[in-house]
């Protein structure tokens, strides 16, 4: 490279590092604030990963936090043999989905409800009210679906008064998917339209006045206008849900309220791993199953992205 293009190019590279001084030292504020996230994710997030390798080394408690000797992908045989994983591997995926088809439709049509609500005071109750349950304590709402399905909850009464029998809907495998999306559509379906109201929020007004010009009713503005300008949240979301199938975001859920005689239908991989690794010490083992996992989930993600990409012009990347 000539002399001259070297000066140009390191005056360049100069004049770009102050620019990016000058604009850290304007937004300061900024960027102290996003410090502490920082930390979290480096140290709750990233530094945790080297501990996959115990899922090729054989780990020991009270031995090296990197295994005692190299196992290579025996662990990863040894899941794949296991039926009691693909069980597991296969109510996840299920459950997942199940929650996915019945609760992304209902807070999309939630939202599109209340962004309709002229009345703000009473749309504003509706939204406290809606979301609410988002932040109520899992262990509290376990401890309120389990007191209401008991034996002698007042579902139970209301049925044995009808001339019905009780029914131990927590020890009944079949009962727990529904339980499960119930309970999920329940404390989520207020805290999900957040994002859809903040994309309607800034849909420009004119596009509502020239469809009803067209003579358009408040459906066809909905279905016309509304619906294509968020597109691409929907989309965005949609590929997240899709990304999380194979996750572990319920299992505090489910590990509250499942018990030995629901594993059919309830068991999930991660309170399978929870078994594997803190119950039953096979840390190696867990690890292994957490990483294939973590592989579904990345591969879930990658198709879901791909897939909006190409349907919609839209996606995470």
């Amino acid at each position: 490279m000539p002399k001259t293009a070297q000066k140009d190019a390191s005056v360049a590279t100069v004049k770009k590092q102050g620019a990016v001084m000058k604009h850290i030292k304007k937004y300061w504020q900024w960027y102290a604030m996003m410090f502490i996230p920082i930390v979290y994710y480096i140290v709750f997030r990233y530094i945790p990963m080297f501990g996959n390798i115990i899922a090729f080394r054989r780990y020991r408690a009270g031995s090296s936090i990197f295994g005692d000797e190299w196992s290579g992908l025996k662990y990863f045989n040894q899941f794949m043999k296991d039926q009691n994983f693909w069980r597991a591997f296969k109510n996840t995926l299920l459950l997942n989905f199940k929650y996915l088809i019945i609760s992304f439709p209902l807070t999309l049509i939630f939202a599109l409800l209340l962004n309709e609500v002229k009345n703000v005071h009473f749309k504003k109750i509706v939204q406290t009210i809606s979301y609410l349950p988002h932040f109520i304590s899992m262990v509290i709402v376990a401890g309120m679906v389990r007191e209401i399905l008991s034996t002698c909850g007042p579902i139970n009464n209301l049925i044995t008064k009808l001339g019905g029998e009780a029914i131990t809907f927590i020890s009944l495998p079949e009962w727990f998917t529904t339980i499960f999306v119930t309970t999920g559509v329940w404390q989520g379906l207020g805290w999900g339209t957040i994002l859809y109201l903040a994309a309607m929020s800034g849909i420009n007004t004119e596009l509502y006045e020239a469809a009803e010009l067209d003579g358009a009713n408040r459906f066809q503005q909905c279905l016309h206008v509304t619906i294509p300008a968020i597109l691409p949240t929907i989309s965005t979301l949609l590929v997240l849900n899709i990304g999380s199938l194979c996750g572990s975001a319920a299992f505090e859920k489910v590990f509250l309220l499942y018990t030995p005689t629901t594993y059919e239908t309830a068991d999930i991989i991660a309170t399978y791993v929870y078994r594997m690794g803190l119950g039953s010490g096979n840390y190696s083992y867990a690890t292994a199953v957490g990483l294939f996992q973590g592989v579904i989930n990345l591969v879930l993600l990658t198709v879901a992205n791909k897939v909006s990409s190409w349907l919609t012009g839209s996606g995470l990347w």
